[in-house]
């Protein structure tokens, strides 16, 4: 019977692989991966010889109609990302959305995903939160931010290293200076940190001390 599997992978620890995880990646008979190459370590590392197939941001609109038709036909299908749950900041939502809408079954997998563990590490109320991914680049940055500095829930980014700088200066412009933040940095590998202060502190940080690795940002809510 045709599924769409949705499997998240580790975001940097491998011993955070499901044992489900891996079942599912062992007995379907298809895996899209966003990068053959990233994910092929992951399935070496776990001993899994399935067919992989490349599914990827600059891709996707092209071939969810060739893989729906292969689900139609009976075709296993796991959707994974680089790191984490697919379809969070990831490819992964064409397809799911190209599923539903053919009554084909999707099954997606508990697992890893970066924001969560960054959300709890911060200390800041999760009861309520919102998750902003990434801010636009340029077109209506400048709009978003204004309309963020209003939100009194819990505001989670993410952001690469190279940037992260700029967007804490436009979270002290848009924010205030005195805005609580939260940087969680490389979460689950080796050289794990999370540094928590206000907007102007944690900004002073990382310009003395510039940043690498997978960025998450949590910011405090406006206060009532």
């Amino acid at each position: 019977m045709s599924k769409l599997y949705i499997v998240p992978t580790p975001i940097g620890n491998l011993k955070d692989m499901t044992f489900r995880a891996v079942e599912v990646l062992k007995t379907v008979d298809l895996i899209l991966a966003e990068d053959t190459r990233t994910s092929g370590k992951l399935l070496k590392h776990y001993q899994i010889s399935t067919q992989m197939q490349s599914h990827h941001m600059h891709n996707e609109h092209k071939t969810v109609d060739n893989l729906v038709q292969k689900l139609k036909a009976g075709t296993t299908v796991a959707l994974i990302s680089d790191a984490g749950t697919p379809a969070i900041s990831d490819p992964g939502f064409l397809l799911t959305r190209a599923c539903v809408e053919h009554d084909i079954e999707v099954d997606c997998l508990p697992g890893a995903t970066a924001f969560v563990p960054a959300l709890v590490n911060s200390g800041f109320p999760n009861d309520k939160f919102i998750f902003e991914g990434f801010l636009p680049v340029k077109k209506g940055r400048q709009t978003r931010l204004k309309l963020l500095a209003e939100e009194t829930r819990t505001i989670i980014f993410y952001e690469s290293p190279h940037k992260l700088n700029k967007t804490l200066g436009h979270f002290c412009e848009y924010f205030g200076e005195d805005r609580p933040v939260s940087v969680s940095r490389e979460l689950t590998k080796l050289y794990e940190e999370t540094i928590r202060g206000t907007a102007k502190q944690v900004l002073k940080h990382y310009t003395n001390k510039p940043p690498k690795g997978e960025i998450v940002i949590v910011v405090g809510g406006k206060s009532k």
